[in-house]
């Protein structure tokens, strides 16, 4: 097995924290400090298992994307700590924060996930075949499941605390959010996921969708969170792809599996096996030495 650092399930820094299923977030006044624990979410449920350098491969590779995509759309995104940049942060930092966290600029959180298809696939999949649409969009007819669409769609869906998040249609989303709010953020991820898939294309990974959110800072709605992660994306290996059927991908899937073939909705979420949480970690790693050209140390 791969030797990673102890894996980090619970941050604990002095100041006001909000706790994601994911991520811990400390508000430093104008500015908000983001820890990417090694926790993990399967099937709108966290697990009691984390994975080991999953919160650093989160951080490192939102900030390579952060970096690129600045020219695209604004975003929050100011450093990733380290030690040489630790002094930024108002209270010691122990070496186990650095790389897994990030400074970003204090924005107002839009209460909805913003998700771009470029392919069919997923809860798109399931709604197509059942309506011919996906989140109120007409597609062609005869697609098959992992097919390329004409065009990438935005589909919306709210951002629930606790269970499932729901698909909405623009409509909904401008009633949510407001018209100019919601004009701001289709148009920019639809440019962020054209942009980025073109660059991960040329790495080998075909970004099948993926989910952004977005925030008001300075009056002008920028890209927050985290973007183009393992977590937030459905990365297929551009080498396997083969539409009609599901697809080889870089991401949680093992996690998903395991959880369809061992647990039942409702029940307490289970440990996972070690065969399993070494799986996702060398498939986090493996989509970021691919995209970044880097190898990532834990």
């Amino acid at each position: 097995m791969r030797s990673v650092a102890e894996p980090m399930v619970w941050s604990n820094l002095p100041a006001p924290v909000y706790r994601g299923k994911v991520r811990d977030t400390y508000d430093l006044g104008d500015r908000l400090l983001i820890v990417a624990t090694d926790r993990i979410s399967a099937l709108d449920v966290v697990l009691p298992t984390p994975i080991p350098g999953k919160g650093k491969v989160l951080t490192m590779l939102s900030a390579w994307w952060f970096e690129r995509i600045g020219a695209v759309v604004p975003n929050h995104f100011i450093a990733v700590v380290t030690a040489e940049n630790r002094s930024e942060v108002p209270f010691d930092l122990g070496p186990e924060y650095y790389g897994r966290s990030m400074l970003v600029r204090k924005a107002k959180r839009l209460d909805a996930e913003c998700i771009v298809r470029g392919y069919l696939s997923g809860s798109g999949w399931k709604e197509y075949r059942e309506t011919g649409m996906v989140c109120g969009i007409r597609l062609p007819e005869g697609l098959r499941e992992s097919d390329r669409l004409p065009e990438p769609i935005f589909t919306p869906s709210t951002k629930a605390a606790q269970g499932h998040d729901q698909n909405i249609t623009y409509e909904q989303l401008a009633e949510l959010v407001g018209e100019e709010a919601a004009n701001a953020m289709r148009i920019r991820s639809l440019a962020v996921y054209g942009y980025a898939h073109t660059v991960a294309l040329e790495q080998g990974i075909i970004i099948a969708d993926t989910k952004f959110e977005f925030g008001w800072w300075n009056e002008e709605v920028i890209l927050i969170d985290e973007v183009l992660t393992p977590d937030s994306s459905r990365f297929w290996l551009a080498n396997e792809y083969r539409p009609g059927g599901p697809q080889p991908s870089l991401d949680k899937q093992p996690v998903r599996d395991w959880l369809a073939a061992h647990w039942r909705e409702g029940e307490p979420a289970p440990e996972l096996p070690p065969d399993v949480v070494e799986a996702t970690t060398e498939r986090y790693l493996r989509a970021y030495r691919m995209l970044t050209g880097e190898e990532l140390s834990l």
